[in-house]
């Protein structure tokens, strides 16, 4: 029997299934690996189930001789130093494939709620504001028939790009090596430079891993280049648009609204974003339908019964 940290409560029954093979401690929601309960069990510990919050580096490893597995539930792993892992023979794994359409959700939803002002017209009713239809009351963007620019464009943005064929959108994508040609037929999209993408889109949606080279992709420059009243939607990192930058597009110009699911300094939001009527501001649900987060769970933990038992994790990351 092995020992094992779960940084939070997880939807479903993935954690009482693990606990029936494995003596398991499950960490307070916003605390995770930072907490007391980790501490205490931090030098006997086998496998950690972590939250894109974990932050699991050299120091954390140091304190945990035994461990054989990060089971990451997110796809995205920016938060785990997977050198280090890797160096002393730590499995990393995450949960691929069964969020996609979740997230491809909510991105088409910001993009919906930011261009067609729809949580601007929420407050304004429940406010007592709304006396009567007017015909130029809270004029938006056109969504059908409109350029949509995908920023990387792996399972989320291919999902992002089917659903823009319902809207009659033109789909440009931006990604570091092209996807084969009749898989571009498929989806009806062009892959084009960065720089044009942003130039050429009316709408830009974000859907690429934080790297070292993603951060501050969507910096002032690109911000400047894109065209009036377009709309920017990230539900990918925070980390990857410029937030300062992005509230001064906002406020002078060109951009007329954003959608965001993440945040650069998560859980803080930069005030210019919090003060402007043009932001759909969301808490990170990109992937909160109940189905796909108890899949995650159970992805999660069946990498770590797998590991522990001596087999090989099902989704690895190298």
């Amino acid at each position: 029997m092995g020992t094992v940290f779960v940084s939070s409560p997880l939807p479903g029954d993935a954690v009482e299934r693990l606990a029936r093979e494995h003596s398991v401690a499950v960490g307070a929601p916003h605390v995770g690996v930072r907490g007391e309960a980790f501490a205490a069990r931090a030098g006997a510990l086998d496998a950690i189930v972590t939250l894109l919050t974990d932050r699991v580096d050299g120091a954390l490893l140091a304190r945990t001789p035994r461990l054989q597995i990060v089971a990451n539930v997110a796809v995205g792993v920016d938060n785990v130093d997977l050198e280090a892992c890797h160096a002393r023979g730590i499995a990393v794994t995450n949960t691929p494939g069964v969020l996609t359409e979740a997230t491809a959700d909510l991105a088409f939803g910001l993009l919906l709620a930011a261009a067609r002002r729809i949580t601007e017209g929420d407050r304004l009713v429940r406010a007592g504001a709304f006396v009567g239809w007017t015909p130029t009351l809270l004029l938006g963007t056109r969504v059908h028939g409109a350029t949509l620019g995908l920023v990387g464009l792996g399972r989320i943005g291919q999902a992002a790009a089917r659903r823009a064929r319902g809207f009659g959108m033109k789909v440009l994508y931006a990604k570091r090596t092209p996807l084969a040609p009749e898989t571009e037929r498929a989806l009806c999209v062009t892959r084009v430079a960065l720089d044009d993408l942003f130039a050429a889109s009316d709408f830009v949606s974000l859907h690429c891993p934080l790297t070292p080279e993603t951060r501050h992709l969507v910096n002032a420059d690109r911000l400047a280049h894109m065209r009036p009243g377009s709309v920017l939607v990230n539900t990918a990192r925070g980390g990857c648009v410029d937030e300062a930058a992005l509230a001064d597009a906002l406020d002078g110009g060109p951009l007329g609204a954003a959608g965001l699911d993440v945040f650069e300094d998560e859980p803080r939001v930069h005030p210019g974003l919090l003060a402007r009527e043009n932001v759909v501001l969301a808490p990170h649900i990109g992937s909160a339908d109940r189905p796909t987060r108890e899949a995650m769970a159970r992805i999660a933990v069946d990498n770590v019964l797998a590991v522990l038992a001596g087999r090989p994790a099902a989704t690895p990351v190298e």
